[in-house]
């Protein structure tokens, strides 16, 4: 079986500008550096592209909606305007099934609400998850954002979900 990495809401609102999250230095590199390693190991790449309603930095069609890594050719963009990647978008696990896909790594944002949603739902499908840890962030809330993010990875783990550093995943 075959991985496909999961980019959820890699979006300009979330990385750039004043309004991105705390953690949006280290991340983008360490998104950059596993989208090029998904790239290179063909894996199938799936983009989740987040519609946020009127007045939401994250508008369809505003600056801050835009992607920021461009697909490539071949390469699936999904949008969605609720948490779970997969209830936004019912025919994603049998495209990926179809493809051959038997595990997902999920990396983007934000971790206790897309990330966390989307990785739940992939392992519900019956695919073997993989958090990218150091590549899912979140804004600081009622505690801070890396406290925030650190205890989806202790949840997720509890779940069944694997939680690797995203220099660690590979893909095949």
């Amino acid at each position: 079986m075959s991985t496909a990495l999961l980019l959820v809401d890699v979006q300009r609102n979330m990385l750039e500008g004043d309004g991105a999250i705390p953690a949006a230095p280290l991340v983008r590199p360490a998104l950059t550096a596993l989208l090029e390693q998904a790239r290179a190991g063909g894996a199938v790449i799936v983009h989740v592209q987040n519609d946020g309603s009127e007045g939401d930095p994250d508008l369809p069609g505003t600056p801050g909606w835009e992607l920021v890594f461009p697909p490539a050719g071949g390469e699936l963009v999904v949008r969605k305007d609720q948490p779970d990647t997969f209830a936004s978008n019912p025919g994603l696990a049998g495209t990926l099934r179809e493809r051959g896909i038997g595990q997902v790594v999920v990396a983007g944002m934000q971790s206790e609400y897309c990330v966390q949603a989307t990785a739940r739902a992939a392992r519900a499908a019956g695919f073997d998850v993989v958090l990218a840890a150091g590549a899912h962030a979140t804004y600081d809330d009622a505690a801070p954002a890396a406290e925030i993010s650190a205890q989806v990875e202790q949840g997720l783990a509890s779940d069944g979900v694997g939680v690797r550093d995203a220099a660690q995943v590979t893909f095949r």
